[in-house]
């Protein structure tokens, strides 16, 4: 893991969130592997759909408590700043070595519709959902069922969202299978969601900490709201 020093905290500490998530995939992602001018533009196209111009807000409430708003994307979920970024990179990929994948999904709700948004319409990639029937609120259900890009494939299926990895599992437990198909899937234990999520703790550091001109510096207390863990990665 990379390691980074006081002063390259206290420069970033001006940065936008969009900034913020360029240098810090930087940290990750060579320039031999994506030159840093097609990464930014790989992060603005990402960051282009969100409602709000700096794609997420902090809401400072009273006596030092803070919300960081990270519902502004497309389908009003957290994962959909990491997957709009994951989506295009997947692409950028996939372009360049001019293959496609196949991306299975099985959902709760916002999983599937982050990642449907994040890949409907780009020519290298299918994604199929599995949508447990009458275990998704109805707006992801119609986020899902409504998009008609000719690249995106829905199925309801009975049982709950335990249920539908089942049969997900064992695809991919098919080695022969995956590899001819060139399956993948979009989860909560992927890389690259993880790496663009790391901005939300440095967003709201800089945003919190009283000043950076002391040593050591300040502490900031972050409370994460979450189910499966997937949003505290």
């Amino acid at each position: 893991l990379p390691l980074l020093d006081p002063s390259t905290l206290r420069r970033w500490s001006s940065f936008s969130y969009p900034e913020l998530v360029k240098e810090l995939c930087s940290v990750f992602i060579s320039s031999t592997l994506i030159p840093r001018p097609e990464l930014d533009n790989l992060v603005d196209r990402a960051f282009s759909r969100f409602r709000r111009k700096e794609v997420v807000h902090l809401s400072r409430l009273k006596n030092g408590l803070a919300v960081l708003e990270l519902w502004h994307g497309a389908t009003y979920a957290f994962k959909d700043l990491s997957l709009s970024c994951t989506g295009q990179f997947l692409q950028y990929f996939l372009q360049k070595k001019n293959k496609h994948v196949n991306i299975l999904v099985g959902t709760s709700g916002d999983t599937g519709s982050a990642a449907i948004e994040s890949v409907r319409g780009e020519e290298n990639m299918d994604i199929f959902v599995l949508l447990p029937q009458g275990h998704c609120t109805r707006i992801q259900e119609l986020q899902m069922t409504t998009v008609i890009e000719d690249n995106v494939h829905v199925f309801v299926a009975d049982g709950n969202s335990d249920d539908v990895d089942q049969p997900i599992k064992e695809l991919f437990a098919d080695a022969d299978f995956a590899r001819r198909h060139n399956l993948m899937s979009l989860n909560s234990i992927n890389w690259s969601r993880i790496m663009v999520q790391t901005a939300h703790y440095f967003y709201a550091y800089f945003q919190c900490a009283p000043s950076l001109e002391v040593t050591p510096l300040p502490t900031v207390e972050i409370v994460v709201p979450t189910g499966a863990g997937g949003n505290l990665s």
